[in-house]
Protein backbone atom coordinates (compact mmCIF):
# COMPACT_ATOMS: atom_id res chain seq x y z
CA UNK A 1 0.00 0.00 0.00
CA UNK A 2 1.26 3.36 -0.62
CA UNK A 3 2.52 5.63 2.12
CA UNK A 4 0.56 8.99 2.58
CA UNK A 5 2.55 12.09 2.56
CA UNK A 6 5.02 13.34 5.35
CA UNK A 7 3.11 16.39 5.25
CA UNK A 8 -0.03 14.87 5.80
CA UNK A 9 1.25 12.68 8.52
CA UNK A 10 2.33 16.14 10.56
CA UNK A 11 -0.90 17.66 9.92
CA UNK A 12 -2.91 17.80 13.11
CA UNK A 13 -6.35 17.01 14.19
CA UNK A 14 -8.52 19.56 14.92
CA UNK A 15 -8.73 20.19 18.56
CA UNK A 16 -12.27 21.81 18.31
CA UNK A 17 -13.75 18.84 15.95
CA UNK A 18 -11.88 15.63 17.43
CA UNK A 19 -14.31 14.57 19.69
CA UNK A 20 -17.11 15.29 16.98
CA UNK A 21 -17.65 11.02 17.29
CA UNK A 22 -17.87 10.87 21.14
CA UNK A 23 -20.21 13.61 20.64
CA UNK A 24 -22.20 11.44 17.74
CA UNK A 25 -22.35 8.32 19.94
CA UNK A 26 -23.51 10.46 23.20
CA UNK A 27 -26.41 11.91 21.47
CA UNK A 28 -27.70 8.70 19.47
CA UNK A 29 -27.63 7.20 22.93
CA UNK A 30 -29.98 10.13 23.66
CA UNK A 31 -27.84 12.29 25.72
CA UNK A 32 -28.43 16.28 24.75
CA UNK A 33 -24.64 17.84 24.94
CA UNK A 34 -24.03 21.40 25.25
CA UNK A 35 -21.89 22.51 22.38
CA UNK A 36 -19.31 24.60 23.92
CA UNK A 37 -16.29 23.52 21.82
CA UNK A 38 -16.81 25.28 18.40
CA UNK A 39 -17.92 29.23 17.47
CA UNK A 40 -20.29 28.47 15.31
CA UNK A 41 -22.66 31.26 16.77
CA UNK A 42 -26.49 30.65 16.74
CA UNK A 43 -27.68 33.81 16.34
CA UNK A 44 -29.36 34.69 13.36
CA UNK A 45 -27.68 35.85 10.15
CA UNK A 46 -28.77 39.06 8.17
CA UNK A 47 -32.56 38.87 7.13
CA UNK A 48 -30.97 41.11 4.33
CA UNK A 49 -28.74 38.46 3.59
CA UNK A 50 -30.67 35.34 3.59
CA UNK A 51 -33.36 37.71 1.80
CA UNK A 52 -30.93 38.02 -0.93
CA UNK A 53 -29.82 34.18 -1.04
CA UNK A 54 -33.71 33.31 -1.38
CA UNK A 55 -34.13 36.07 -4.11
CA UNK A 56 -31.27 34.92 -6.69
CA UNK A 57 -32.17 35.51 -10.27
CA UNK A 58 -29.70 34.08 -12.61
CA UNK A 59 -29.81 31.74 -15.39
CA UNK A 60 -26.07 30.76 -15.16
CA UNK A 61 -24.25 30.44 -11.39
CA UNK A 62 -21.11 30.90 -13.38
CA UNK A 63 -17.22 31.79 -12.17
CA UNK A 64 -16.65 34.96 -10.61
CA UNK A 65 -13.50 36.97 -10.30
CA UNK A 66 -10.57 35.24 -9.10
CA UNK A 67 -9.80 38.39 -6.51
CA UNK A 68 -13.97 38.11 -5.50
CA UNK A 69 -16.90 40.71 -7.39
CA UNK A 70 -15.62 44.68 -7.57
CA UNK A 71 -19.40 45.56 -6.21
CA UNK A 72 -18.61 43.53 -2.95
CA UNK A 73 -15.11 44.87 -2.66
CA UNK A 74 -16.37 48.03 -3.15
CA UNK A 75 -19.05 47.90 -0.37
CA UNK A 76 -16.20 46.72 1.70
CA UNK A 77 -13.91 49.49 1.61
CA UNK A 78 -17.08 51.30 2.97
CA UNK A 79 -17.24 48.88 5.95
CA UNK A 80 -13.64 49.30 6.65
CA UNK A 81 -13.28 53.23 6.87
CA UNK A 82 -16.21 52.93 9.64
CA UNK A 83 -12.59 51.62 11.80
CA UNK A 84 -10.40 53.79 10.16
CA UNK A 85 -9.28 51.59 7.80
CA UNK A 86 -8.91 53.09 4.62
CA UNK A 87 -8.40 51.01 1.78
CA UNK A 88 -9.70 50.92 -2.04
CA UNK A 89 -11.44 47.72 -3.60
CA UNK A 90 -7.81 46.95 -5.42
CA UNK A 91 -6.15 46.09 -1.67
CA UNK A 92 -8.92 43.58 -0.75
CA UNK A 93 -8.75 40.47 -2.35
CA UNK A 94 -12.09 37.69 -1.72
CA UNK A 95 -11.23 34.48 -0.43
CA UNK A 96 -13.05 31.04 -0.16
CA UNK A 97 -13.11 32.27 3.84
CA UNK A 98 -10.65 33.44 6.59
CA UNK A 99 -8.80 30.36 6.30
CA UNK A 100 -8.25 30.09 2.29
CA UNK A 101 -6.76 34.29 3.36
CA UNK A 102 -4.17 32.42 5.79
CA UNK A 103 -3.55 29.86 4.03
CA UNK A 104 -2.46 31.70 0.40
CA UNK A 105 -0.87 34.63 2.96
CA UNK A 106 1.40 31.76 4.02
CA UNK A 107 1.78 30.34 0.33
CA UNK A 108 2.65 33.53 -1.18
CA UNK A 109 5.36 34.77 1.69
CA UNK A 110 7.18 32.10 3.20
CA UNK A 111 9.37 29.41 1.93
CA UNK A 112 9.39 25.86 2.63
CA UNK A 113 11.44 25.83 6.31
CA UNK A 114 10.57 29.67 6.69
CA UNK A 115 9.49 30.27 10.53
CA UNK A 116 6.92 32.81 11.91
CA UNK A 117 6.78 33.54 15.65
CA UNK A 118 2.98 33.27 16.62
CA UNK A 119 2.04 33.60 20.55
CA UNK A 120 0.01 31.15 21.98
CA UNK A 121 -2.09 29.55 22.34
CA UNK A 122 -3.64 30.26 18.85
CA UNK A 123 -6.23 29.00 16.24
CA UNK A 124 -5.63 25.61 15.67
CA UNK A 125 -5.49 25.74 12.12
CA UNK A 126 -2.60 28.50 12.04
CA UNK A 127 -0.53 24.93 12.58
CA UNK A 128 -2.33 23.23 9.91
CA UNK A 129 -1.86 26.12 7.32
CA UNK A 130 1.60 26.72 7.84
CA UNK A 131 2.23 22.75 7.43
CA UNK A 132 0.78 23.36 4.27
CA UNK A 133 3.17 25.74 3.12
CA UNK A 134 5.95 23.44 4.52
CA UNK A 135 7.21 26.56 6.90
CA UNK A 136 7.67 26.53 10.87
CA UNK A 137 5.42 28.28 13.64
CA UNK A 138 7.80 29.18 16.54
CA UNK A 139 5.45 29.50 19.54
CA UNK A 140 6.27 32.74 22.08
CA UNK A 141 3.95 31.26 25.14
CA UNK A 142 1.60 33.87 26.85
CA UNK A 143 0.04 32.30 30.28
CA UNK A 144 -2.98 32.37 32.11
CA UNK A 145 -2.24 34.11 34.79
CA UNK A 146 -1.01 37.12 32.97
CA UNK A 147 -4.18 37.33 31.29
CA UNK A 148 -2.77 36.23 28.09
CA UNK A 149 -1.27 39.22 27.46
CA UNK A 150 1.29 39.70 24.72
CA UNK A 151 4.67 38.12 25.67
CA UNK A 152 7.60 40.56 26.00
CA UNK A 153 9.86 41.72 23.16
CA UNK A 154 12.92 40.22 24.19
CA UNK A 155 10.73 36.59 24.50
CA UNK A 156 9.79 37.61 20.22
CA UNK A 157 13.71 38.49 19.94
CA UNK A 158 15.03 35.39 21.28
CA UNK A 159 13.41 33.39 18.59
CA UNK A 160 14.03 35.64 15.41
CA UNK A 161 17.30 34.54 13.09
CA UNK A 162 17.66 34.24 9.44
CA UNK A 163 14.50 32.10 8.23
CA UNK A 164 12.10 34.38 10.65
CA UNK A 165 9.64 35.80 8.23
CA UNK A 166 6.89 36.89 10.40
CA UNK A 167 4.60 37.67 13.13
CA UNK A 168 1.04 36.46 13.37
CA UNK A 169 -1.36 37.31 15.70
CA UNK A 170 -5.00 37.55 15.76
CA UNK A 171 -6.62 40.28 17.93
CA UNK A 172 -9.04 40.42 19.32
CA UNK A 173 -7.83 36.65 19.77
CA UNK A 174 -8.28 33.44 19.84
CA UNK A 175 -8.81 30.96 21.68
CA UNK A 176 -8.23 33.45 24.64
CA UNK A 177 -10.55 36.53 24.05
CA UNK A 178 -7.35 38.74 24.67
CA UNK A 179 -7.07 42.27 22.94
CA UNK A 180 -4.23 43.57 22.39
CA UNK A 181 -3.41 47.22 23.77
CA UNK A 182 -2.02 49.76 21.62
CA UNK A 183 1.42 49.58 23.41
CA UNK A 184 1.23 46.02 22.40
CA UNK A 185 0.41 46.60 18.77
CA UNK A 186 3.22 49.33 18.80
CA UNK A 187 5.56 47.06 20.24
CA UNK A 188 4.38 44.58 16.98
CA UNK A 189 4.87 46.88 14.89
CA UNK A 190 8.81 47.84 16.26
CA UNK A 191 10.04 44.10 15.80
CA UNK A 192 7.96 44.08 11.90
CA UNK A 193 10.10 47.16 11.10
CA UNK A 194 13.21 46.34 13.02
CA UNK A 195 13.70 42.77 11.48
CA UNK A 196 11.22 43.74 7.95
CA UNK A 197 9.55 41.14 8.90
CA UNK A 198 5.67 40.74 7.95
CA UNK A 199 2.50 41.12 10.20
CA UNK A 200 -0.13 38.69 9.19
CA UNK A 201 -3.24 40.08 11.45
CA UNK A 202 -6.13 37.89 11.54
CA UNK A 203 -8.98 40.27 12.61
CA UNK A 204 -12.19 38.49 12.18
CA UNK A 205 -13.55 38.91 15.91
CA UNK A 206 -13.32 43.11 15.46
CA UNK A 207 -17.12 43.61 16.02
CA UNK A 208 -16.67 42.02 19.42
CA UNK A 209 -14.87 44.01 22.13
CA UNK A 210 -15.74 44.55 25.28
CA UNK A 211 -13.49 47.07 26.82
CA UNK A 212 -13.26 51.22 26.80
CA UNK A 213 -9.51 50.68 25.08
CA UNK A 214 -9.77 51.26 21.04
CA UNK A 215 -9.20 48.38 18.97
CA UNK A 216 -5.99 48.65 17.11
CA UNK A 217 -5.60 47.29 14.21
CA UNK A 218 -2.43 46.05 11.99
CA UNK A 219 -3.46 48.53 9.26
CA UNK A 220 -3.63 51.22 11.78
CA UNK A 221 0.45 50.56 12.63
CA UNK A 222 2.64 53.70 10.72
CA UNK A 223 5.79 52.35 8.78
CA UNK A 224 5.18 48.91 7.85
CA UNK A 225 2.00 49.41 5.47
CA UNK A 226 3.88 47.27 3.00
CA UNK A 227 4.78 44.32 5.77
CA UNK A 228 0.89 43.66 7.14
CA UNK A 229 -1.43 41.30 5.50
CA UNK A 230 -4.61 41.65 6.96
CA UNK A 231 -6.78 38.53 7.54
CA UNK A 232 -10.83 38.95 7.64
CA UNK A 233 -14.06 37.01 7.88
CA UNK A 234 -17.49 37.74 7.03
CA UNK A 235 -18.33 34.41 9.37
CA UNK A 236 -18.60 35.74 12.67
CA UNK A 237 -19.92 39.33 12.27
CA UNK A 238 -23.03 38.50 10.27
CA UNK A 239 -23.13 33.97 12.06
CA UNK A 240 -22.47 33.16 8.22
CA UNK A 241 -19.84 30.49 8.80
CA UNK A 242 -21.35 28.50 5.94
CA UNK A 243 -21.06 31.12 3.17
CA UNK A 244 -17.11 30.94 3.27
CA UNK A 245 -16.33 34.45 2.15
CA UNK A 246 -13.22 35.83 3.18
CA UNK A 247 -10.99 38.55 2.78
CA UNK A 248 -6.70 38.96 2.27
CA UNK A 249 -6.00 42.91 2.32
CA UNK A 250 -2.31 44.13 1.87
CA UNK A 251 -1.34 47.44 0.58
CA UNK A 252 1.98 45.35 -0.76
CA UNK A 253 0.93 45.57 -4.81
CA UNK A 254 3.78 42.68 -5.40
CA UNK A 255 2.27 40.30 -2.86
CA UNK A 256 -0.85 40.96 -3.86
CA UNK A 257 0.06 39.83 -7.45
CA UNK A 258 1.55 36.67 -5.80
CA UNK A 259 -1.68 35.82 -4.03
CA UNK A 260 -3.36 36.48 -7.34
CA UNK A 261 -2.02 33.33 -8.87
CA UNK A 262 -3.52 31.27 -5.59
CA UNK A 263 -6.60 32.63 -6.50
CA UNK A 264 -6.65 32.40 -10.32
CA UNK A 265 -4.94 28.18 -9.84
CA UNK A 266 -8.54 28.04 -7.53
CA UNK A 267 -10.58 29.94 -9.99
CA UNK A 268 -12.90 32.10 -7.64
CA UNK A 269 -14.21 32.21 -4.71
CA UNK A 270 -18.03 31.14 -3.65
CA UNK A 271 -20.47 32.95 -5.72
CA UNK A 272 -23.64 32.82 -3.56
CA UNK A 273 -21.47 33.08 -0.51
CA UNK A 274 -20.04 36.66 -2.10
CA UNK A 275 -24.04 37.04 -2.95
CA UNK A 276 -24.94 37.00 0.40
CA UNK A 277 -22.09 39.02 1.74
CA UNK A 278 -22.67 41.71 0.16
CA UNK A 279 -26.06 42.30 0.54
CA UNK A 280 -25.38 41.46 4.43
CA UNK A 281 -22.95 44.68 4.33
CA UNK A 282 -26.66 46.53 4.10
CA UNK A 283 -27.80 44.91 7.59
CA UNK A 284 -29.28 47.64 9.36
CA UNK A 285 -27.29 49.39 12.76
CA UNK A 286 -29.23 47.45 15.30
CA UNK A 287 -28.43 43.83 14.07
CA UNK A 288 -24.51 44.42 15.01
CA UNK A 289 -26.32 46.31 18.05
CA UNK A 290 -28.40 43.42 19.17
CA UNK A 291 -25.42 40.85 18.31
CA UNK A 292 -23.03 42.63 20.47
CA UNK A 293 -24.65 43.34 23.86
CA UNK A 294 -26.37 39.32 23.56
CA UNK A 295 -22.44 38.79 23.72
CA UNK A 296 -21.74 41.33 26.56
CA UNK A 297 -24.87 39.20 28.71
CA UNK A 298 -22.88 35.77 27.66
CA UNK A 299 -19.66 36.96 28.42
CA UNK A 300 -20.95 37.88 31.87
CA UNK A 301 -22.98 34.79 32.52
CA UNK A 302 -20.59 32.67 31.34
CA UNK A 303 -17.23 33.92 33.05
CA UNK A 304 -19.19 34.70 37.00
CA UNK A 305 -20.46 30.84 36.31
CA UNK A 306 -16.79 29.44 35.58
CA UNK A 307 -15.18 31.10 38.52
CA UNK A 308 -17.83 29.90 40.83
CA UNK A 309 -16.77 26.52 40.57
CA UNK A 310 -14.26 24.81 42.54
CA UNK A 311 -10.94 25.11 41.09
CA UNK A 312 -11.79 26.79 38.07
CA UNK A 313 -10.06 30.31 37.01
CA UNK A 314 -11.30 32.14 33.65
CA UNK A 315 -9.37 35.81 33.20
CA UNK A 316 -12.38 37.90 31.56
CA UNK A 317 -12.10 38.21 27.78
CA UNK A 318 -12.12 41.41 26.45
CA UNK A 319 -13.13 40.51 22.87
CA UNK A 320 -14.05 37.47 20.48
CA UNK A 321 -16.31 35.04 22.00
CA UNK A 322 -14.12 32.44 23.42
CA UNK A 323 -12.12 32.16 26.94
CA UNK A 324 -9.00 29.55 27.97
CA UNK A 325 -10.41 28.60 31.16
CA UNK A 326 -8.33 26.53 33.61
CA UNK A 327 -9.39 23.58 35.15
CA UNK A 328 -9.07 21.01 38.12
CA UNK A 329 -8.05 18.22 36.40
CA UNK A 330 -4.34 17.27 35.22
CA UNK A 331 -5.33 15.98 31.37
CA UNK A 332 -8.09 18.08 30.00
CA UNK A 333 -8.01 15.83 26.51
CA UNK A 334 -9.24 12.50 28.97
CA UNK A 335 -11.85 14.93 30.93
CA UNK A 336 -13.37 16.52 27.83
CA UNK A 337 -13.49 12.84 26.20
CA UNK A 338 -14.86 11.47 29.30
CA UNK A 339 -17.62 13.91 29.24
CA UNK A 340 -18.65 12.16 26.50
CA UNK A 341 -18.05 9.24 26.63
CA UNK A 342 -18.74 8.09 30.14
CA UNK A 343 -20.63 11.35 31.82
CA UNK A 344 -24.54 12.39 32.03
CA UNK A 345 -25.96 14.49 34.05
CA UNK A 346 -29.62 14.74 34.18
CA UNK A 347 -29.33 13.31 30.46
CA UNK A 348 -27.03 15.85 29.84
CA UNK A 349 -23.24 16.52 29.12
CA UNK A 350 -20.89 19.27 27.97
CA UNK A 351 -18.65 19.48 24.88
CA UNK A 352 -15.41 21.57 25.08
CA UNK A 353 -12.12 21.62 23.45
CA UNK A 354 -9.19 20.89 25.19
CA UNK A 355 -6.38 23.86 25.15
CA UNK A 356 -4.22 21.17 24.40
CA UNK A 357 -4.35 22.00 20.80
CA UNK A 358 -4.46 25.46 20.57
CA UNK A 359 -0.49 25.17 21.76
CA UNK A 360 2.40 23.60 19.17
CA UNK A 361 3.58 21.54 22.43
CA UNK A 362 0.50 19.54 23.35
CA UNK A 363 2.17 19.13 26.86
CA UNK A 364 1.25 22.56 27.71
CA UNK A 365 -2.48 24.26 28.22
CA UNK A 366 -2.98 20.62 29.76
CA UNK A 367 -5.41 21.69 32.35
CA UNK A 368 -7.24 24.12 30.59
CA UNK A 369 -9.74 24.43 27.75
CA UNK A 370 -10.95 26.56 25.20
CA UNK A 371 -14.76 27.08 25.64
CA UNK A 372 -17.12 29.36 23.26
CA UNK A 373 -20.29 31.44 24.73
CA UNK A 374 -22.42 30.81 21.45
CA UNK A 375 -25.32 29.35 23.44
CA UNK A 376 -28.20 31.57 25.10
CA UNK A 377 -27.67 32.67 28.57
CA UNK A 378 -30.31 29.95 29.78
CA UNK A 379 -28.43 27.06 28.14
CA UNK A 380 -24.77 28.51 29.08
CA UNK A 381 -25.84 28.65 32.68
CA UNK A 382 -27.13 24.60 32.21
CA UNK A 383 -24.34 24.24 30.86
CA UNK A 384 -22.48 25.55 33.70
CA UNK A 385 -23.98 23.22 36.18
CA UNK A 386 -23.73 20.07 33.95
CA UNK A 387 -20.19 21.26 33.64
CA UNK A 388 -19.87 21.66 37.70
CA UNK A 389 -21.50 18.05 38.38
CA UNK A 390 -19.08 16.53 35.32
CA UNK A 391 -15.71 18.09 37.56
CA UNK A 392 -17.14 16.64 40.60
CA UNK A 393 -17.63 13.09 39.57
CA UNK A 394 -14.31 13.12 37.68
CA UNK A 395 -12.19 14.05 40.33
CA UNK A 396 -14.48 11.11 42.60
CA UNK A 397 -13.76 8.45 40.20
CA UNK A 398 -10.68 6.76 42.00
CA UNK A 399 -11.96 8.01 45.82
Amino acid sequence: MPLISQRAEDMPASPIRKLVPLAEAAKARGTKVYHLNIGQPDLPTPQVGLDALKNIDRKILEYSPSDGYRSLREKLVGYYDQYQIHLTPDDIIVTTGGSEAVLFAFMSCLNPGDEIIVPEPAYANYMAFAISAGAIIRPVLSTIDDGFALPSVESFEALINERTRGILICNPNNPTGYLYTRKEMNQIRDLVKKYDLFLFSDEVYREYIYTGSPYISACHLDGIEDNVVLIDSVSKRYSECGIRIGALITKNKRLRAAVMKFCQARLSPPLIGQIVAEASIDAPRQYATDVYEEYIERRKCLIDGLNKIPGVYSPIPMGAFYTVARLPVEDSDDFCAWCLSDFEYEGETVMLAPASGFYSDPSKGRNEVRIAYVLKKEDLQRALVVLSKALEAYNNRTK
